[in-house]
Formats: structure tokens, C-alpha cells, sequence
């Protein structure tokens, strides 16, 4: 089969035969770009060639109850609906800097366990960095693994070797696959990547976190494909000059996405806000008109928080 070349769209994904200056999918302007592809058909990753599915009648099915593992984090938890669902594929954007890593590293050591390390995999950061900022959290675990590397291939060869129990990929937009010949951050790199994490995810039972960059309009940078292959996108923000996070899900397909996560950064690392309802009102004037406020709540969600920031 003969590689042909497209000319994909880098802010929505569409796709040209030729060079266009304005895109007609999203009506952006010099954002098509010339990318070759595969001259194979997308298949299964080499490394989970073992891994075979099979039919099975849907009434053969036995549900045991919803299993979730606890991060030991309890505003994460609750936004996830109740912890990490086996499997899960969760994307989470955010500015740089905002406190993803540090987010994903103070939760993955609860994820290990006896039988299985976790892995974090970082495209950005060196080994060493992570091992500075992990003890600045104080953040140890004997079976926290951290593999610095952007090749999917070598990615899947060291989660084949190690087997572990969850996985971190930071970030997307650095890792590649092979089979493409398209820089890494382009469309079908992001989307053919999150494709086969996916596979991994289902096919395993491992639970993987991707973390990504969000453009100047504060969406998750990459086709919108990407959101729909994933089953919760989580969305971490906050001003850089304060510092209060508020970790919100716009997807989710194991719980609601009407629970927020109050956080607050401090040198330590994230710490969970035990009462956000005092925080925002707190914010408030003393004397607003046409205002009830339920003492006895002290929870908020999304809708709380959008009119805190009226």
C-alpha cells in the first residue's frame, strides 16, 4: 500500500488533499499542514501483539459490583466519581505549570501496590527532575517507576517488561509513534497515540493518565477527537498569582461532571481545601441583595464556582 500525503488542519483535524490557506472545518487560517502518512494500515501496537480479544455473549457478562481504586485523594476522588475505574483512559489539561505533575505524583503512590508498580513517563522532564520535585512533595514509593521517553514503541516495550498497575503519560503532545512520519504535537500524531494508549487501557485493565497542554483559548491542544477517545476529561486551573486550583471534569462516563476539586498549592505541594464554600464566599461583600446562603452546605459544584466568578 503507497504512503500518501494530506494536509491536516493542526487546530480541529481536517483533512485536504491539497494545501489550504483557510481551513473549512474551523475557518482557522495557515493552520493546514503537510503530513505523510502510514503506508500501513493502523493496527494492533507490536508490543500488545499477545493480547487477544474475544466474543462473548452479553448475558455471560458478570458484574461483581463497580471496582475503583482510591488515590487517597479526596477531592480527586470525588471528581473521578469515586476513584479510578480499571481501564479508564483520563485526560488532564491545564496551563503550564498549573500542577498537573505534581497532581498525578502525589496520587499514584496510593495506585501502587505489592503486586504491581506504577509508571510515569515523562516527555519533558528528565528522571532526575521528577526525583527533585517528588522529594520537594514528599512524594517516595519503592514501586513509583519514572521512564523519561517520547517513543510509544519503547513506551510499550517497558510496559510489557513491568507490567504496571497504572500509568502516567506526560505529555502527549511529546510522544510519537514511528509509523508516522509527522512531527510529534502534530494532529495524527496525538490522535494515533491516544488510539493505542486506549487499546492498552482496554485491553489491559490499566488505568492510564494522559496529560496535555491547552492552547491560548484554554482548550485541550489536538483534535477533538482526542476528547471523545478518552473516558473522562478533567480540566485543572487556577490563576497563577493565587494560589487556589480548582480541578473540574467536562467528561466524564463513570460519575458526574457537576463535582469540582478545591486545591491549594503550596510549597509542600497540592493540598485539599476542607471547606470551599468559606473560601468563595469569603470573597464576597458581606451585604449582596437577592443572596441565600445555606450555612450547613459546604460543598460546591461547577455552578457555584461560575457565579463566584461573576
Amino acid at each position: 500500500m503507497k504512503a500518501k500525503t494530506t494536509f491536516n488542519c493542526q487546530s480541529c483535524g481536517y483533512q485536504a488533499p491539497r494545501a489550504l490557506g483557510k481551513c473549512p472545518g474551523c475557518g482557522e487560517w495557515n493552520c493546514m499542514k503537510e503530513e505523510r502518512q502510514p503506508a500501513t494500515g493502523k493496527g494492533r501496537p507490536p508490543a500488545l501483539g499477545g493480547v487477544q480479544s474475544e466474543v462473548v455473549p452479553l448475558e455471560d457478562i458478570e458484574l461483581t459490583g463497580e471496582h475503583r481504586t482510591g488515590t487517597g485523594i479526596g477531592e480527586f476522588d470525588r471528581v473521578l466519581g469515586g476513584g479510578v475505574v480499571p481501564g479508564s483512559v483520563i485526560l488532564i489539561g491545564g496551563d503550564p505549570g498549573i500542577g498537573k505533575t505534581t497532581l498525578l505524583l502525589q496520587a499514584l503512590p496510593r495506585l501502587a501496590s505489592k503486586d504491581g508498580p506504577v509508571l510515569y513517563v515523562s516527555g519533558e522532564e528528565s528522571p532526575r527532575q521528577i526525583k527533585m520535585r517528588s522529594e520537594r512533595i514528599r512524594v517516595t514509593h519503592s514501586n513509583l517507576l519514572v521512564l523519561g521517553e517520547t517513543s510509544l514503541g519503547e513506551i510499550l516495550k517497558q510496559v510489557q517488561a513491568h507490567t504496571p498497575t497504572a500509568i502516567v503519560v506526560d505529555s502527549i503532545q511529546t510522544v510519537y509513534t514511528d509509523e508516522l512520519t509527522s512531527a510529534p504535537g502534530t494532529i495524527s500524531q496525538v490522535q494515533e497515540v491516544a488510539g493505542k494508549l486506549m487499546f492498552l487501557a482496554k485491553r489491559t485493565g490499566m488505568p492510564v493518565f494522559i496529560i496535555g497542554h491547552v492552547t491560548k483559548e484554554g482548550a485541550i491542544a489536538g483534535p477533538r477527537l482526542l476528547e471523545h477517545i478518552v473516558d473522562t476529561v478533567l480540566y485543572f486551573e487556577g490563576d497563577k498569582g493565587h494560589s487556589y486550583r480548582i480541578l473540574r471534569a467536562v467528561k466524564n462516563r463513570f460519575g458526574s461532571t457537576n463535582e469540582i476539586g478545591v486545591f491549594e498549592m503550596k510549597d509542600s505541594g497540592l493540598e485539599e481545601v476542607a471547606n470551599p464554600s468559606e473560601l468563595f464566599l469569603a470573597e464576597r461583600p458581606q451585604k449582596s441583595t437577592g443572596s441565600v446562603v445555606d450555612r450547613k452546605s459546604t460543598r460546591l459544584n461547577s455552578s457555584h464556582v461560575s457565579e463566584s466568578r461573576m
